[in-house]
């Protein structure tokens, strides 16, 4: 097991009618924004609860937060907090909204071009965040115990991440049934995305690390169990529990502690997303078959073991299990009902060099856990995913 620092300070509170325990946790001098994305925080009344349960305190409310949260949107909502003096933030809704959130909460005191001092410097010189907690309605990215955001610039076709220790949500109200009234593509795209902030930091190199493998393993059974009879009983709160807790394990750094980690496919994804707008997820289901595919060399101690532990194939020499594990994880992904090449996205041939020179353009052309997936390495796995 590698050396490793781990550091997480976000309290959850988990469970149905949690939503009133935010007048314990924010501070009763708070002037609040409460941000959502569309109107379906609204209509199933959830602001209107978080709104209750604030009592006397002082909120405005700022909606419209796209599913991938724009540069614009979000640099609206810092004028109106610069505006109206307002000093705490309450995320009500799923990763988009709390990683919009997040990126406000840093820019708000930010001296210099938020999108070139928060995104394009990854938050190196960003000192002070306005603190904020989250009600999540969403499950998939776990955004709501992590330090993590990611926004797009629809202008330059740009998508870009970065994390920071400053913005980790205060607290997290976790309450199954905000996920009931979900549609099946949003709980579909849920579980891939989930699945596959597993596999980043466990589909790697062996080091040894016992209860990260056997916690990812864990994870990834939960949610091939949970997955297809999720969609078929949205409304099962112990379905949904389970899902909703998995998907914030899946990436609050625990199972990521100590191992080595790829997010080639969430890097490579990202393009995907910021030049031709396809749903994260269904990035992620494209272009990990083909990753496994293309790093199968490098991945060959763990493809066998995650062939062996997460789908039980034990018969057969080493290639064709390999190839038995990376067909399963496909077929499992379009199960969910998520697509898992571009031409089932009338996406062509020819749109790859664009996407290869947009990565290059964003210096990712050192990726994986080995950093040897360069721009050409790039080029083939979107070559595998047509």
């Amino acid at each position: 097991m590698n050396n490793f620092n781990f550091f997480n300070p976000t309290r959850i509170v988990f469970g149905e009618g949690q939503i009133k325990e935010i007048d314990q946790l924010v501070p009763k001098d708070a002037r609040v924004l409460i941000l959502f994305g569309g109107q379906s925080a609204k209509k199933h009344g959830t602001v209107d609860e978080v709104t209750a349960a604030l009592n006397s305190r002082y909120s405005e409310e700022f909606g419209g937060i796209e599913a991938n949260p724009s540069y614009t949107t979000l640099m609206r909502a810092v004028a109106q907090i610069k505006d109206n003096k307002l000093d705490y933030l309450l995320a009500v809704g799923g990763g988009s909204v709390i990683d919009g959130t997040k990126f406000i909460a840093a820019a708000v005191n930010c001296e210099g071009d938020p999108w070139q001092e928060i995104l394009v410097n990854s938050a190196k010189d960003i000192h002070t965040a306005l603190p904020f907690g989250s009600v999540l309605t969403l499950p998939a990215t776990g955004s709501e115990m992590n330090a993590n955001s990611v926004v797009t610039r629809y202008q330059t076709k740009e998508k870009l991440a970065f994390k920071s220790p400053l913005v980790y949500p205060e607290f997290s109200i976790l309450d199954p049934t905000k996920a009931y009234t979900l549609p099946p593509r949003q709980l579909a795209n849920g579980i891939v995305d989930a699945y596959t902030h597993i596999m980043e930091q466990y589909l790697t190199y062996p080091v040894d690390a016992k209860v990260q493998d056997r916690f990812a393993e864990g994870l990834l059974l939960t949610l091939i169990e949970t997955g297809p009879e999720l969609l078929e009983k949205p409304t099962d709160y112990t379905l949904q529990s389970n899902f909703m807790w998995t998907a914030t394990l899946a990436l609050n750094g625990l199972i990521g502690a100590g191992v080595p980690q790829d997010w080639a496919t969430h890097m490579i994804g990202h393009e995907l997303t910021a030049l031709h707008g396809l749903d994260h997820a269904q990035t992620l289901a494209i272009i990990l078959p083909s990753i496994m595919q293309e790093q199968r060399e490098h991945k060959h101690d763990k493809l066998l073991q995650y062939a062996e532990r997460v789908w039980n194939i034990t018969d057969g020499d080493d290639d064709s299990r390999i190839d038995m594990a990376i067909t399963k994880t496909r077929d499992f992904f379009e199960q969910m009902g998520v697509k898992t090449r571009l031409s089932d996205y009338q996406i062509p041939a020819d749109a790859i060099p664009t996407m290869i020179k947009q990565l290059g353009e964003h210096g990712l052309n050192q990726l994986g856990e080995h950093g040897d997936v360069d721009l050409d390495k790039s080029r083939k796995v979107l070559e595998a995913s047509l």
